[in-house]
């Protein structure tokens, strides 16, 4: 029984060491694809890193429990447990930035509209910072978000009880305030006498297409809204990844103790 710990933490590790190098091949075939935009090179680095630390991990998890090596099964605790201490302040940090920041309904509408000052202050200055966004800004116009949008086609009527994303509700339309007559999905006629006073975002829009609301506080509300949504799903994914590391925590720490209990032992017993 002394030595069930053991060979669970090979299978657990055996288990990650394919999922480390299905992660890792992702990677690589990320880095030799066809990528056309910095968008689209910007998730290369972090999966191949992730790969490889999955790797390590999982070799030193299978050596230290199936090989009975101390030494490798000690740093592979201390890794763990690091790793499961990140998780929890990424966690509760993910949590704590998106707790602030939702759509208004619009009357007569089927779509919401944002607005930036309902979100955390730590990520707005994130987004708005003038480096990032105009990164975001180009991922949003390369990623063809509004070309998507425009290629519909739709009456008033239909567009308006449409559902839209909100990088689409907030980068590729003014907001309904403004007042602007619908042509197109993409193309709106400002009223006459439009004050600059009025709302900022009224005054920024543009017919092209390159431009259209790319600069406009709604657009960064609407980053914000598909950021806070994501940040969720990965922090709810997260609990559920550190309930697995602390279990395999808890089987590592059974086997270290199994692995310096038969190493004590004399070699003539």
């Amino acid at each position: 029984m002394a030595r069930c710990s053991n060979v669970l933490l090979g299978l657990f590790n055996a288990g990650v060491l394919v999922l480390a190098l299905a992660v890792l091949g992702g990677g690589i075939w990320l880095s030799h694809r066809a990528a056309t935009t910095d968008c689209e090179r910007f998730l290369e680095r972090p999966v191949i890193a992730l790969g490889a630390l999955l790797l390590a991990l999982s070799l030193a998890g299978l050596a230290g429990s199936l090989c009975r090596a101390s030494c490798l099964l000690w740093l592979y605790l201390v890794a763990l447990f690091l790793l499961i201490a990140l998780l929890l302040v990424f966690t509760a940090f993910a949590f704590a930035v998106t707790n602030r920041g939702a759509g208004a309904v619009v009357s007569g509408r089927g779509f919401r509209e944002y607005r930036l000052g309902d979100y955390s202050t730590w990520l707005r200055r994130r987004v708005e910072n003038r480096e990032n966004w105009a990164w975001i800004r180009s991922c949003l116009h390369d990623g063809g978000v509004c070309r998507k949008l425009a290629a519909r086609r739709e009456t008033l009527q239909q567009f308006a009880t449409s559902h839209l994303s909100p990088i689409k509700s907030g980068c590729c339309k003014p907001p309904t305030r403004c007042n602007f007559t619908y042509k197109s999905e993409t193309v709106w006629i400002k009223p006459l006498g439009l004050n600059s006073t009025d709302d900022p975002d009224c005054n920024t829009w543009s017919n092209d297409p390159s431009a259209l609301c790319y600069g406009c506080q709604s657009c960064k509300a609407g980053v914000l809204a598909n950021l806070k949504n994501d940040w969720k799903k990965i922090a709810t994914v997260n609990i559920i990844f550190l309930i697995f590391l602390i279990v395999v925590y808890s089987v590592g720490c059974c086997a270290f103790r199994n692995n310096r209990r038969d190493n004590s032992r004399p070699a003539w017993k």
